[in-house]
């Protein structure tokens, strides 16, 4: 379950998508699919301007769709590399003998 939801704070949003942005870098997954939650809800309340731990912030939204379509394609090419997501296995019979 996800740690944002409608009742998060949009420093507690801003924080997660800031805080998690490194999912590629860091190979996860699950930080990756909190971005693309903060993302989400970023682009929903449409929020431009907000301050965050005393420092103003100016988000572009088309910059936002734009980093939660990669986000997006970064978790469906490495789904299951840090937390079993989902990932598919196949079989290897190349050592087998009979």
């Amino acid at each position: 379950m996800s740690s944002l939801s409608s009742s998060s704070t949009l420093t507690a949003i801003v924080a997660a998508y800031i805080d998690n942005a490194s999912y590629d870098e860091d190979g996860s997954t699950a930080k990756a699919r909190t971005f693309i939650t903060a993302c989400r809800i970023l682009l929903v309340r449409r929020a431009k301007r907000v301050v965050h731990a005393g420092e103003e912030v100016e988000l572009d939204l088309g910059q936002i769709d734009t980093q939660l379509s990669a986000a997006k394609r970064w978790l469906a090419a490495n789904r299951g590399s840090d937390d079993g997501g989902g990932g598919i296995k196949h079989a290897d019979f190349a050592d087998y003998r009979s």
